[in-house]
């Protein structure tokens, strides 16, 4: 175990500095100079060279690589970001949270979803409730998430105006109780994590409804029934136990298209988060916080991914061998 434990991790390690190497070589060479961001002052051309000198940006490109990679590897410092005159270390904890909160939850919304989609289609194969749970994954799936987000905020904010249409509070949320806080921040969460869950609900149902149906025709689920269990005991206990094998690899899929997706739907509905930061960051050609945020993004898709091939690591000794 330890041995498979140091590959996945080294392995890991290596994907992470190729992403963000990558990362850095693209964004230099990305026509642009982001001392545009002071063109509002009207600077004088010594000035911006002074600009130039004062975060690096003169010196060879290569130069600039093996700075920043020393400054990141040995003392984990990410620079200061150009638009927010701070830390990027700063900047990108500030937003981690409300990543974090948008994320769990449409995590929490996708596998409820297609866990109780995907068991209802596979309990009823070939049936019209089987074939309207596929069809309508199917289109699900197919939308695209903004145009799932603006939908939503069309509805659900305009239309019938029940839920906010973007943000994290309201405005006068510090004046609320704890317990009103809390109650606000639920509201603002409900429709992003919404679009954001079921947005990738249908494809994960899909793939419970193959696993389970696969399942459900071994010799120890006939067993299990012929015992006169219950076929909610049979399906729930006996049969997701082992369809679950393969749901702990798509959770490794999922986390990285979650996380990714999470600047669409931050954008959509103005929360923020990494994905808001990251826009703004490339709008505004922000290279340290563009860096910073990647590689924090890489780090958790890296972990989620480690996570996975240990969970079933520890489920299907095998796979130890792979």
């Amino acid at each position: 175990m330890t041995g498979f434990l140091l590959r996945r991790l080294a392995a890991s390690l290596l994907l992470l500095l190729l992403v963000l190497t990558l990362t850095f070589f693209i964004l230099r060479l990305i026509p642009g100079d982001p001392i545009r961001l002071f063109e509002g002052q009207r600077l004088t051309l010594e000035q911006q060279q002074r600009l130039k000198r004062i975060y690096g940006l003169d010196r060879p490109l290569l130069e600039q690589y093996g700075v920043w990679l020393s400054s990141v590897a040995l003392r984990a410092d990410w620079g200061t970001s150009l638009s927010q005159q701070r830390p990027v270390s700063a900047a990108l904890m500030d937003a981690l949270p409300a990543t974090a909160v948008l994320a769990s939850a449409a995590l929490g919304v996708e596998y409820a979803a297609a866990l109780l989609l995907g068991v209802a289609a596979a309990r009823r194969r070939r049936t019209a409730v089987d074939h309207g749970i596929r069809v309508g994954s199917l289109l699900l799936y197919s939308q695209p998430p903004f145009w799932l987000g603006l939908m939503a905020i069309l509805l659900f904010s305009y239309v019938w105006p029940i839920l906010p249409a973007g943000h994290m509070h309201s405005v006068d949320s510090d004046l609320l109780s704890p317990a009103g806080r809390l109650l606000d921040l639920l509201r603002h969460l409900l429709l992003p994590a919404l679009v954001m869950g079921l947005a990738t609900a249908g494809g994960t149902a899909r793939f419970v409804r193959a696993n389970l149906l696969e399942v459900m025709g071994q010799d120890y689920i006939r067993a299990a029934r012929a015992k006169g269990l219950s076929e909610l005991r049979v399906v729930w206990v006996h049969g997701m136990r082992n369809a679950a094998v393969p749901l702990i690899q798509l959770f490794s899929l999922s986390l990285p298209a979650l996380l990714s997706g999470s600047l669409i739907i931050e954008v959509v509905f103005s929360w923020p988060g990494l994905g808001q930061l990251t826009f703004n960051a490339i709008l505004a050609r922000d290279y340290p916080l563009i860096l910073g945020a990647t590689a924090l993004s890489a780090v958790l898709v890296v972990a989620g991914n480690l996570l996975a091939d240990l969970l079933h690591a520890l489920v299907d000794p095998r796979a130890r061998d792979a």
